[in-house]
């Protein structure tokens, strides 16, 4: 059943793997008996993206995305287009490129420049359209700003770490987009995220760590990494009423239909 885990949301760039970041991968990715069938880079910043396109080389089941998240929008450089489109050929030539992202609106933070994250999202999702690629999409309180672009620009993509409402979700489905969950499904108390998930088709719905947060339990509190996925899988197995092993290879053929992967 584990080797169906498609991480379609994951961030091994992240410090938290400093000390064993290629043994995990190694580990979850390659190694007999691994884990882990597929996973997708989520990029927030040019490094970041380069690290993707790095990794996307090293592993053949490792896939990866460009682009600038919405809490670096004050440090993103004039020029950010161009390094776009630059990162965008480097990317291109591992054959491995399948996503602009994640990028999107975050209001949570005090002090957020709303006008330019919304410069910088625009923009970037205008790219992944003329570019045929899909979105990732990073909302947070910013439902209502968030859900206007997206309507009006109509691109391919999912909303990841989805933490709305139901209702939002069946808008975000009727857009023609997918639904990410993390392992915060998991959470005891976390109705309003089982609710959304209730409301979105399977053939909708990935599955996505954001590794190294929000490890599910019985892992809760600890970092999260792609193998966790199978006990995110059961609960969403609960919620739709089918096994577990089905929400995985749902999830895995989704994922693989959404980022263009055979």
């Amino acid at each position: 059943m584990a080797g169906l885990i498609f991480d379609s949301h994951c961030h091994y760039d992240d410090n938290a793997f400093d000390e064993d970041r290629y043994e995990l991968l190694n580990k979850l990715l390659v190694d007999e008996g691994h884990v882990v069938d597929k996973m997708l880079h989520a990029a927030v910043d040019e490094k970041s993206s380069l690290f993707g396109i790095k990794t996307a080389e090293r592993y053949v089941n490792y896939y990866t995305s460009i682009g600038f998240h919405p809490e670096y929008a004050d440090d993103v450089p004039d020029n950010y287009m161009e390094i776009l489109k630059t990162l965008y050929e480097k990317a291109s030539a591992t054959g491995k490129l399948r996503a602009v992202g994640e990028i999107g609106l975050d209001h949570h933070y005090e002090g957020y420049n709303a006008d330019k994250q919304k410069t910088l999202f625009i923009d970037q999702v205008k790219f992944a359209n003329e570019k045929g690629l899909p979105v990732i999409i990073h909302c947070r309180d910013a439902t209502e700003e968030c859900m206007g672009v997206l309507s009006e620009l109509r691109p391919a993509g999912v909303m990841h770490c989805f933490s709305g409402s139901a209702e939002t979700a069946e808008k975000v489905v009727g857009l023609g987009m997918y639904i990410g969950f993390t392992g915060a499904l998991a959470f005891k108390n976390n109705k309003k995220a089982k609710r959304a998930c209730e409301a979105v088709p399977l053939e909708r719905l990935l599955l996505e760590t954001d590794c190294p947060y929000m490890a599910p339990p019985p892992y809760r509190g600890e970092r999260s990494d792609s193998s966790m996925i199978a006990e995110t899988a059961k609960v969403m197995a609960e919620i739709k009423g089918v096994s577990a092993e089905e929400v995985l290879r749902a999830t895995n053929e989704n994922a693989c239909r959404l980022f263009g992967i055979s």
